[in-house]
């Protein structure tokens, strides 16, 4: 394999639920991540919402209203910074870090009331479900599933090992 045919971009499937504390605690290690590869690792949020998380559903569909206008890493920190208040407040907090961060907060409220972003959290969940994801983090890279959920111990090393790996076309 000759260098022409090394990745120039990795893609990170992040398996995320934004009302769980341990995706907050993934943010630094997507940060750093972030700051390592910057363009050549593309983080894509991949929504999970738990049962057990009442407003997780609308969140993930409120995460893909932010994408929509290009904010959705910083929506999706915005929120997971605050889990403990989306778990009091549900809904209205959504669209009060629309209005945070500058966004149509008159829009953010209509997409949670007509679920124009339902099937897009449906395929999430279901494509999740399907790969075995069961908890939140889970990464997928390089066809590797790694599970945050359980232990984020040592797992962002192994993905900037595998992304190291993906980058210089060492398969």
């Amino acid at each position: 394999m000759n260098d022409s045919s090394a990745a120039t971009t990795v893609v990170l499937d992040v398996w995320c639920e934004l009302q769980c504390p341990d995706c907050r605690d993934a943010l630094d290690d997507l940060r750093a991540l972030r700051a390592r590869y910057g363009d050549r690792l593309e983080l894509r949020l991949r929504h999970f919402p738990l049962e057990k998380h009442r407003h997780a559903f609308a969140a993930a569909q409120a995460a893909e209203e932010a994408a929509e206008a290009g904010q959705t890493w910083p929506y999706v920190e915005a929120v997971l910074g605050r889990v403990e208040e989306l778990d009091r407040r549900g809904e209205p907090f959504l669209i009060d870090i629309a209005r945070e961060l500058g966004l149509d907060e008159e829009e953010f409220d209509t997409a949670l009331i007509d679920g124009r972003h339902i099937l897009i959290v449906d395929a999430d969940q279901a494509e999740g479900k399907a790969i075995g994801v069961t908890g939140t983090p889970t990464y997928v890279i390089g066809g590797e599933r790694l599970d945050g959920g359980k232990s984020q111990e040592g797992l962002r090393a192994r993905i900037e090992e595998i992304a190291d790996r993906l980058l210089t076309g060492d398969r």
